[in-house]
């Protein structure tokens, strides 16, 4: 059973939403965007709401499929909208804010959805485990006055996905998955390419060794690859290491490696704190980044 605490802020969102009257969901078919349809239609009603997910080649192909199934059990009009990331060349340049330009580019997609349709606001998954992260796509988000209503009633990662299950949503123990660029090293231009390159080498990880949450971090002919500590060892097995090697030399990297730390969210933000910490070559001081640290 829940307890109050937790009851009290699901009321919270519930009520933010009913607010809102009708909503367009920002919606990926994942842990936190998922729960907030799921939530959106039981407040308002399915004709009262709206999921639009955006397709690019950031997003691998199944989690757009499998959007598109959850939305369908849900019983709620969802829309795959083609999104332009790739024309923003801010976006393609991939400096540290680079998921800013990204969610600009949906949230201006979503506002005009929402005028066509007459919605009266733009709600998206963010939880507020999030609020205390490294994620420039807030910063978007705020200026689209798209609105978060987990987050807004105080609802963190875990809490959403103990109210998944309790709604019987097959997302309560999903991986996390942001999207493919997240995986390409900051200041490498970023192209679609690339990303099939880490969304097949990701595949192959999944469909051949079972290992669900696992990252394929894109260094350039370089692939550095996450799983968690558990599944180091089957990875660095002699016969399973040559296997996956010549499937992501075959892929078209040259260089395979398995990193020892294991899974990290967003370990590729490491680089900004870890740039910042480090003495400036001029002897003045501690080196100025234009993006905060973690």
């Amino acid at each position: 059973m829940m307890n109050e605490h937790l009851q009290q802020k699901i009321v919270r969102a519930r009520d933010i939403l009913h607010d809102l009257r009708s909503v367009i969901v920002a919606y990926s078919g994942g842990v936190d965007s998922a729960f907030v349809l799921k939530l959106a239609v039981e407040t308002l009603g399915s004709e009262n709401v709206l999921a639009v997910t955006g397709r690019s080649a950031a997003v691998p192909q199944e989690e757009i499929e499998g959007a598109r199934r959850l939305a369908g059990d849900i019983g709620v009009e969802h829309l795959v909208i083609e999104t332009d990331e790739f024309e923003n060349p801010d976006y393609v340049a991939n400096p540290t804010n680079r998921c800013y330009y990204c969610k600009s580019t949906l949230y201006t997609r979503l506002e005009e959805i929402r005028g066509e349709r007459g919605f009266f606001a733009v709600v998206n998954g963010t939880n507020a485990d999030d609020l205390g992260d490294y994620r420039p796509g807030l910063s978007a988000a705020e200026e689209f006055k798209v609105r978060a209503p987990a987050a807004e009633a105080g609802l963190t990662k875990s809490e959403v996905r103990e109210w998944s299950r309790c709604f019987g949503l097959p997302t309560f123990d999903k991986p996390a998955s942001p999207c493919l660029s997240s995986r390409v090293q900051y200041g490498e231009t970023i192209t679609p390419e690339k990303l099939r390159m880490i969304e097949a080498a990701e595949a192959f990880l999944r469909e051949e060794f079972g290992i669900r949450e696992c990252r394929v971090r894109h260094h350039d002919r370089l692939a550095r690859i996450e799983v968690p500590l558990r599944d180091i060892p089957t990875l660095a097995d002699p016969i399973n290491a040559a296997k996956l090697d010549r499937r992501l030399r075959d892929i078209g990297y040259q260089y395979v490696t398995l990193d020892l730390r294991g899974f990290r969210s967003g370990s590729m933000n490491e680089v900004i704190a870890f740039g910042q910490r480090q003495p400036s070559m001029e002897g003045r001081g501690p080196r100025r980044e234009s993006e905060p640290a973690l």
